[in-house]
C-alpha cells in the first residue's frame, strides 16, 4: 500500500478546471477521496485517471472502472458512476442501505449540499478498484 503509480490523461484536468465554481470544489474532493482509496488499498499498484464518456474515470487492473461526473441538467446534484451489469451498486444498497441515494444500478449520487459519509464511500470505491478480485465475495469484501 502506499505505492500507487497513477497515470492521469491531461484532458481530466481540463475537465475539473471547466465545472462551475459551486459545483468544482465538491468534484474535486471525490476524485481525491479515489485516489486516497486506491493508495491505501492493497494490491492497486496502478490507477489510470481517463477521461469515458467525457466523464472523469478511474481503471485499475482488478477493478471495474469508476466515474464522475456533474450535470446541467440536474445542477444541485452530482454522482459517482458504477458498471451497471457489476453487483457494485447492488451490494452497496445492501450493505448501507439509505447512507446513499441510488440511481439504478449504476450511480450513488450526492447533492451538493449534502455531507457525504466518507468512510463508506471509501468501501464503496475500495470494491470497485478491486472487483474482479472481490466479486465472489458475498458483499464484496465491504
Amino acid at each position: 500500500m502506499g505505492n500507487v503509480k497513477v497515470k492521469t490523461n491531461p484532458k481530466v484536468d481540463e475537465v475539473f478546471a471547466n465545472y462551475p465554481d459551486f459545483v468544482r470544489e465538491k468534484m474535486q474532493a471525490l476524485r481525491e477521496l479515489v485516489l486516497e482509496t486506491a493508495e491505501e488499498t492493497e494490491g492497486v499498484y496502478k490507477l489510470e485517471e481517463t477521461l469515458k464518456w467525457g466523464e472523469p474515470s478511474f481503471v485499475t487492473k482488478d477493478g471495474s472502472t469508476l466515474r464522475m461526473d456533474w450535470k446541467e441538467k440536474t445542477p444541485d446534484k452530482y454522482a459517482m458512476y458504477f458498471h451497471c451489469t457489476s453487483r457494485l451498486v447492488d451490494t452497496f444498497r445492501l450493505v448501507f442501505n439509505h447512507k446513499f441515494q441510488y440511481e439504478g444500478k449504476r450511480a450513488i449520487v450526492f447533492q451538493l449540499n449534502q455531507t457525504i459519509p466518507k468512510e463508506e464511500l471509501k468501501e464503496c470505491i475500495k470494491a470497485s478498484l478491486t472487483y474482479h478480485k472481490v466479486k465472489e465475495l458475498i458483499t464484496l469484501g465491504i
